[in-house]
C-alpha cells in the first residue's frame, strides 16, 4: 500500500473528490518540483460543513475542524497533478478565517489544517503559515485553505 494512503486510513481518512471549481482556475499547479494549491473550502460531498463567521455563527471548535477538512481537500487537489508519496516538504499554507470582528483566534482555527498535515506527513508536515482573518469567503465558508508541497526531484 501507498504511504500516504496508508496514513490516511490510519487516520480514518481517505482522499476525497475533487471539488469542481468556482471559476476560471485549476485546483493545483506543479511547477518543477513545486506544487501549488487554489484555495479549498470545507467541503464534504458537495456541501460546506458550516456557513457564517467564526466567532457569531460558527465556534473556533467547528472552524478547525473544518479547517481540517480543507487540508485533506488541499491534498486531494494536489493529487491531481502529483504523487503525494513523492512528498518531502510542506513548504506553506496559507488560512483564511472569515471571522466576527472581535474574533482574534484564527492561528488556533489554522491548526486544525496544520495539525492534519502533520499527521499525515511527520516531520515533512511541519511549514510556514499564515493564518488570516477576513471579512467574507466564498459560499459563506467559514475557512479557506491552500498549500504549497514540495516534491522530491526525479
Amino acid at each position: 500500500m501507498r504511504r500516504v494512503e496508508e496514513r490516511l486510513g490510519e487516520l480514518g481518512l481517505t482522499l476525497p473528490s475533487v471539488a469542481v471549481t468556482l471559476g476560471s482556475y485549476v485546483p493545483a499547479v506543479r511547477s518543477g518540483a513545486l506544487v501549488f494549491t487554489s484555495g479549498q473550502l470545507p467541503v464534504l460531498d458537495t456541501e460546506l460543513l458550516a456557513h457564517g463567521k467564526v466567532g457569531a455563527d460558527v465556534t473556533a471548535e467547528v472552524a478547525s475542524a473544518c479547517a481540517r477538512r480543507c487540508a485533506l481537500n488541499a491534498l486531494a487537489a494536489a493529487s491531481t497533478v502529483c504523487d503525494l508519496d513523492d512528498v518531502v516538504r510542506v513548504v506553506r499554507l496559507t488560512g483564511y478565517v472569515a471571522s466576527d470582528p472581535a474574533f482574534t483566534s484564527q492561528p488556533g482555527v489554522v491548526n486544525g489544517a496544520s495539525d492534519l498535515l502533520v499527521d499525515v506527513f511527520g516531520d515533512a508536515g511541519k511549514h510556514a503559515r499564515e493564518a488570516l482573518g477576513v471579512a467574507a469567503l466564498p459560499l459563506d465558508a467559514p475557512v479557506e485553505i491552500s498549500i504549497v508541497l514540495e516534491l522530491a526531484v526525479r
